[in-house]
């Protein structure tokens, strides 16, 4: 198992709607990023999306990626034709393993059944090129779904992208999301959380923190994928909360990207 950072690690920091940065975390931005920290594995996500650099750029991103000895992952939004083959032409350029699909984008909200009719076509490519088409458990489908449409795409060439919160989406805790999915797990992103009772009393509020410092039982959770002999990278995501300014919410995002790679490694029994 590898660690990583990617780009919903630094998500304030490249950008979030009506809070955009003056000077907005770039592709070769969070490379350098990764290098500082020690990471491994950079996954490049919808929030950063490789489709907006220019063949040139992409060249210059992965030659420097590769001198660096860094790991690049792909992911998207949407489960239209052209994203799917553009997205695997792309994987094929940056020889990533996988890359992973959150499904819904916009009003686009397919059943089950039709995720599978649409990504079914695709799978073959994706098997020629040793590629796994990895769907995230993303806030919608409970996890006996997204087994089901695993099964049904075939697992040898397609796996699940394990966020270990947005299945409280679905009203689904960790033991049982990790618990259904482990076998299926081709990468893992690791976001820890706090729950607490808002001021009022009437409620509670689900917030992000640092890896190691919340409610996510992390060890317990590289043990199931270790038990399932899931081998798969580990990237650090955040929740970050807003912190009054943007300028300090990017800090916080900085100090907390740092805290989580240091419990990490640690976790994973890593060289500092």
């Amino acid at each position: 198992m590898r660690l990583g950072i990617g780009s919903y690690t630094y998500t304030w920091a490249i950008g979030v709607p009506s809070h955009t940065s003056p000077n907005p975390m770039s592709h070769l931005d969070l490379l350098e990023r990764a290098r500082e920290l020690g990471a491994g594995v950079v996954q490049y996500c919808d929030n950063l999306p490789l489709t907006a650099l220019s063949l040139e750029e992409q060249e210059i991103l992965n030659g420097r990626a590769a001198d660096y000895g860094i790991e690049i992952e792909i992911g998207t939004r949407g489960i239209g034709h052209e994203n799917i083959t553009g997205h695997l032409a792309l994987a094929k350029r940056f020889k990533a393993k996988f890359v992973r699909f959150v499904i819904d984008q916009g009003h686009d909200e397919p059943s089950p059944s039709e995720v599978v009719d649409r990504v079914k076509p695709s799978i073959a490519a994706f098997a020629d090129a040793g590629i796994v088409f990895a769907i995230e458990n993303h806030d919608r489908f409970p996890v006996a779904e997204l087994a089901g449409m695993i099964e049904a795409l075939g697992a040898e060439h397609a796996g699940i992208c394990l966020d270990t919160v947005n299945s409280f989406g679905s009203l689904e805790m960790p033991k049982e999301v990790v618990g259904t999915l482990a076998p299926y797990t081709v990468n893992l992103h690791v976001k820890d959380f706090q729950i607490a009772r808002i001021p009022s009393q009437m409620g509670f509020q689900v917030t992000g923190c640092a890896a190691g410092s919340g409610r996510l039982d992390i060890p317990w959770v590289l043990d199931e994928l270790k038990a399932a002999r899931r081998d798969v990278n580990a990237i650090i995501e955040l929740w970050t909360p807003f912190a009054g300014s943007l300028k300090e919410t990017i800090a916080r995002e900085q100090k907390w990207a740092e805290e989580s790679v240091r419990y990490m490694r640690n976790c994973l029994s890593l060289a500092p």
